[in-house]
């Protein structure tokens, strides 16, 4: 999403807000949880990083850690925010579902503004930092790889212990 310019009408500003209002309202009711299908966003997010990578020339080393370091920091984001959603389990049905937490939605809201504030920052003083925009670019994909990989897998492995224990008739989901 561009960047609006310093003199840009008040509703530029509000499409952003907008969005992060709706996606808050999504998240905040229960959802199914379908154990089936929570590796189809990993999968779709890794094949389009790995084309929009594969256009472009081998990266320097610092930026392959760079890279690396902001994959890190997207796992432990996503592994967060996923140990703050809740999941439970019907006992009768055995359905799963989930809703995430008001910590959890904080974190996204966090993640929003933080991205937004650099890429003002990096818009500003792109002469400064001395780093191509498409490394800035390449360095958020791959948080957001980072994010989406590790949320979906602590889903699947906590969804995954709670069903096995409800089938078993077992501790009360958490």
């Amino acid at each position: 999403m561009p960047t609006p310019p310093p003199n840009a009408p008040y509703w530029t500003y509000m499409v952003p807000l907008v969005a992060i209002a709706l996606v808050v309202l999504r998240n905040a009711r229960a959802r199914r949880l379908r154990i089936e299908t929570l590796w189809i966003m990993p999968v779709i997010i890794l094949v389009l990083v790995g084309m929009s990578f594969s256009q472009q020339g081998m990266p320097s080393p610092l930026m392959v850690g760079v890279d690396i370091a902001a994959l890190a920091v997207g796992a432990l984001l996503g592994w967060w925010r996923a140990r703050f959603t809740h999941i439970s389990v019907d006992p009768v049905t055995h359905q799963l579902t989930s809703r995430a937490s008001p910590v959890g939605m904080l974190l996204i809201l966090a993640i929003f503004a933080l991205r937004y504030g650099l890429r003002l920052y990096a818009a500003q003083n792109a002469n400064g930092l001395h780093i191509s925009v498409n490394a800035i670019a390449d360095a958020a994909l791959t948080v957001t790889v980072g994010l989406v990989c590790a949320q979906r897998l602590e889903f699947a492995l906590r969804a995954t212990r709670l069903l096995n224990e409800a089938r078993a008739g077992g501790p009360a989901p958490v």
